[in-house]
This record gives C-alpha cells, sequence and structure tokens, in this order.
C-alpha cells in the first residue's frame, strides 16, 4: 500500500480511517523535513540568548512564573509527560490510538511546535510498526487540549507506560524493543508539543463520524425496505417537493430514497388502490429527517478535517523569513476543544433522532394496529410465538440511552489548573458520547434491517426495488428468517456488527 505523506496539511476522514483501521503506511513529506527544522532552530538560538519562553524554560499552567534552570529542562520535559499521564478508565481502541499517533504527528509536521524531525519519525515509526500507545479514555477536559491522553501517548515516546502490539499489551519499553525502535529523550519544548492538543478528541469524534456517515446512508436503506413492507408510497420523495425546499441532505436523502425503491413490483401492485392520501411521518419524511442528519454530519466533518490539519499546541513557533532567528513564539489557545465539542454535541443530537425516526418504523412493522396486516410482530404464530416483540422494546431502550447522553457536554465547563485554565471545552466527554450513540444507532439500524426483511417476506412473490433487493440478500446472508421463535441477541449482534463492516455499503 502506497504510503501516506504527512505534511501538516488537512486530513480527509477517509485518510484517517485509511491509517488507523486499515495500517497505511506513513512517512512524513520533505517538504515537512525543512519546516519543523526552521522552528526547532529558533527554540534553540532562544535557549541559547537566555530568554524566557512559556514551556520552553517555564513551569506549566498555574506554575508558568517559575523559570526552569538550562541543565533541567529535558527534567522538566519528562516530568511532565509522567505528571499529566493520570487517564483512567478503558483504554481507547487500537484504531483510535492509530488516528491520535497519525493526528498528532501531522501537526507536528505544520512547524509550528519546535521539536526536532525525529520526535515526528518516532510518531510515524510507531503507527508502521503497530505500536500502540495505551490510552486510557477518560481524564482530558478538552483545554489545554487533551492532556492526559497524549501524556500517556508520549510515554510510550520516552520508553515508559504500555503498549498494544500485535494483540499483547506490554510495558512500552518492550514493545518498542520488539519493534526494533529506540525511546527518545525529550529536548526542550517538545513534552509539551507531545501535549497540548485535541488529537485524543479528534480520533476518537472522527472515527465516530465517519461510520455515522455510512450509518445515514444506510438508514434510507432500512427505511425504503421498511417502506416496502408497509406497502407505503414514494410519492414524498417526488423531486419537485424538494426542489422546492432545497437543502443539500434532503434532496439527497430523497434521491437515495427513489433510487433504492426503482422497479418495485410491491409499489406497482397496490398503485391503483392505495386508500391512503399519505403515510406516517416516520415513512413520510425521511428524506426531511435524513437529510438534516446528513446535513449536521457533513458540517461537523468539515469541523473535523480543518482540525485535522491545524496547530493546536501552545506556545505555536514561527520562525522568521528564510528560518532567521528573528521569528515569534507566541502563547495562544488553539488548543482549545471549543469547536469541535460543539460539533460532537451536534452530531449526537442528530445522531440520536436518526434512531429516534428508525424506532418509529420498527414500531410501524411491529405493531398489528398499524402494520398494513402484517402478522403481529412479525410472528411465525402470533401468540404462540412472540416474534420481534422485544426487538422493539431494545430500541426503545437504546435511544433512551441516547438521549440521555445527547445532553451536551459542551455546556459544562469546570475551572481546572487553580483557576489558570478556567474555561474548558470537555470535548473529549462529547467525542466518547457520540461514540456510544453511533454504536446504539447501528444496533437500532440493524433492528430496523431485520424487521423489515422478515416483512418484506410476507409480500411475496412480488419483489421490492431492486436496490432493496440487494439490501435483502445481504441481511439474509448474515441471519436466517425467523421460522419460530429464538434468541434475537445473537441476530441483532450479527448483522450490527455487518453494519459495521460494511456488507451494506454496496447498496448504500
Amino acid at each position: 500500500m502506497e504510503s501516506l505523506l504527512l505534511d501538516g496539511q488537512s486530513l480527509t476522514l477517509a485518510q484517517i480511517e485509511a491509517v488507523a483501521l486499515h495500517a497505511q503506511p506513513v512517512a512524513l513529506a520533505p517538504q515537512a523535513n525543512h519546516r519543523i527544522a526552521q522552528s526547532r532552530s529558533l527554540i534553540e538560538s532562544i535557549l541559547a540568548a537566555g530568554q524566557t519562553v512559556y514551556g520552553v524554560n517555564t513551569g506549566f499552567g498555574k506554575l508558568s512564573d517559575v523559570r526552569i534552570p538550562d541543565g533541567s529542562l529535558a527534567q522538566l520535559q519528562t516530568n511532565l509527560a509522567r505528571s499529566h499521564a493520570g487517564g483512567v478508565g478503558q483504554p481507547l481502541s487500537e484504531p483510535e490510538s492509530r488516528a491520535m499517533l497519525l493526528l498528532r504527528a501531522n501537526v507536528l509536521a505544520k512547524g509550528f511546535s519546535g521539536c526536532r524531525v525525529e520526535l515526528v519519525e518516532l510518531l510515524l515509526a510507531l503507527l508502521n510498526a503497530g505500536v500502540h500507545p495505551v490510552i486510557p479514555e477518560k481524564g482530558s477536559v478538552g483545554a489545554s487540549g487533551d492532556l492526559a491522553p497524549l501524556a500517556h501517548l508520549a510515554l510510550v515516546v520516552i520508553g515508559e507506560g504500555e503498549a498494544f502490539y500485535r494483540g499483547e499489551r506490554i510495558p512500552g519499553s518492550e514493545a518498542l524493543k520488539r519493534a526494533g525502535l529506540k525511546p527518545l529523550a525529550l529536548a526542550a519544548k517538545e513534552g509539551l508539543a507531545l501535549l497540548n492538543g485535541t488529537q485524543a478528541m479528534t480520533a476518537v469524534g472522527a472515527l465516530a463520524v465517519a461510520r455515522a456517515i455510512r450509518l445515514a446512508r444506510l438508514a434510507d436503506g432500512s427505511g425504503a425496505m421498511a417502506l416496502e413492507a408497509l406497502m407505503g408510497t414514494p410519492a414524498a420523495f417526488d423531486p419537485r417537493i424538494h426542489d422546492a425546499r432545497p437543502h443539500s441532505g434532503q434532496k439527497a436523502a430523497a434521491a437515495h430514497l427513489l433510487q433504492l425503491l426503482h422497479g418495485s413490483e410491491i409499489r406497482e401492485a397496490h398503485r391503483e388502490h392505495d386508500s391512503r392520501v399519505q403515510d406516517a411521518y416516520c415513512l413520510r419524511c425521511m428524506p426531511q429527517v435524513h437529510g438534516a442528519v446528513r446535513g449536521a454530519l457533513q458540517h461537523v466533518r468539515s469541523i473535523l478535517e480543518i482540525e485535522s490539519g491545524s496547530a493546536t499546541d501552545n506556545p505555536l513557533v514561527f520562525p522568521g523569513p528564510d528560518g532567521s532567528t528573528e521569528g515569534s513564539v507566541l502563547s495562544g489557545g488553539n488548543f482549545h476543544g471549543a469547536p469541535l465539542a460543539y460539533a460532537f454535541d451536534y452530531a449526537a443530537i442528530a445522531l440520536t433522532d436518526l434512531a429516534s425516526i428508525t424506532e418509529r418504523r420498527i414500531d410501524r412493522l411491529l405493531n398489528p394496529d398499524i402494520n398494513e396486516g402484517l402478522p403481529a410482530f412479525l410472528s411465525p404464530d402470533p401468540g404462540l410465538s412472540s416474534g420481534f416483540m422485544m426487538a422493539q422494546i431494545v430500541a426503545a431502550a437504546l435511544i433512551n440511552e441516547c438521549q440521555v447522553l445527547a445532553h451536551p457536554s459542551s455546556t459544562g465547563s469546570i475551572p481546572t489548573s487553580g483557576g489558570k485554565e478556567d474555561h474548558v471545552s470537555m470535548g473529549m466527554t462529547g467525542a466518547l458520547k457520540l461514540r456510544q450513540i453511533v454504536e446504539h444507532a447501528e444496533r437500532i439500524v440493524a433492528i430496523e434491517l431485520m424487521c423489515a426483511a422478515q416483512g418484506l417476506e410476507h409480500r411475496r412473490p412480488l419483489m421490492s426495488g431492486r436496490e432493496v433487493e440487494g439490501i435483502y440478500k445481504s441481511i439474509r446472508a448474515t441471519i436466517p428468517r425467523l421460522e419460530q421463535d429464538r434468541v434475537l441477541a445473537t441476530d441483532i449482534d450479527a448483522l450490527a456488527a455487518a453494519v459495521r463492516a460494511g456488507a451494506f455499503n454496496a447498496w448504500c
């Protein structure tokens, strides 16, 4: 596989996934080497001149007014990594750890961090060798960046902490040794260059949003199948309706639904005798709701991709013209995760509503009062068998949890670091909540696929739209038809895993 060259520019979600999930190799672009070297040269000249610069030869946060002797500057950076590695909870997944390594290396490649080229090269070597730092998922307030998670990453760089290597959790020093790598002794500014930034929340959020974008398209597919099983009408997807309210996501969802339903024999069979003027909102308003979700996710995607190529540490190092030593080292607040925190809360709300409208279609498929003549709960023998009754209950439970998780974390700032860091983003909390909502929404869409496939079989021998039939075949390749009551948890888990693995991507 061709290497992804990092030069500090924005990365797409697809590029982040390629490295995080599929182990695409990475390398430093030649032009990045020059920029990194220039910013490092400025740091060296500042030290030589005896100037005082935050994070280079001072303490951190509330301790920024403490000047550190030149002989202790390396120890200062090592102490920073050790002292800030206070994360708790379950470790991030290996793909999330890989995404963090990728994003941090890319930020350093911009040449505004004052680190050495060797530091960036080691981060890339960790990625290429499959050394994944063990990073507890909790402990970041999202300003001054993701300090605790990035500190755990930094520990492996200096040969400490823990790492996953070839499926085994081992000391960081041992992981480096097995991979043929050597730890790096941090020089002035380099510990801070590793710790200040938003790469933990960006990594978790980027992988979650990429899944959510695919899920929003698949919800069109599961919804189209439910509409067919319920003998609904695609009239509400007429492009004239959506041209009259031209939100791009709405228009795309309507066009996708028409594409999925094209060639439906079921629709033709009841076109002339359909007494209903219009369907329930959960069917009729799919373009409006699914489309709004698409719009929200595209907005969040743009923020993540901007962030992936943004300098987010502090202070930032700006070399002078042609690399002269007349540059500037400026303290600012690019580590503050507000843009991401707001975006994750927005995505969480949108995904929760997508799950909600999906559950309403599940209920219509199962509820004998409104399911257009389908068996009660799609049971093979209603009464003796409960069919999919519990499937809707499980969906309701998951949605309730999503509704709780959709409460914004970005409004919950708590002052830290002795009041010096008195307003924080809580962006990492938002990313973790979003990841959980995506997982729940995947299961809810899986439940709709399971129920809609069973409902579709009650309309045989009539066939649904050609692409809906493709989705149906993929479902039946994963789970069999319900002939008698069985454990549904196995089916739901299998379909949710298929959703995550992209089993339906060819159709959606």
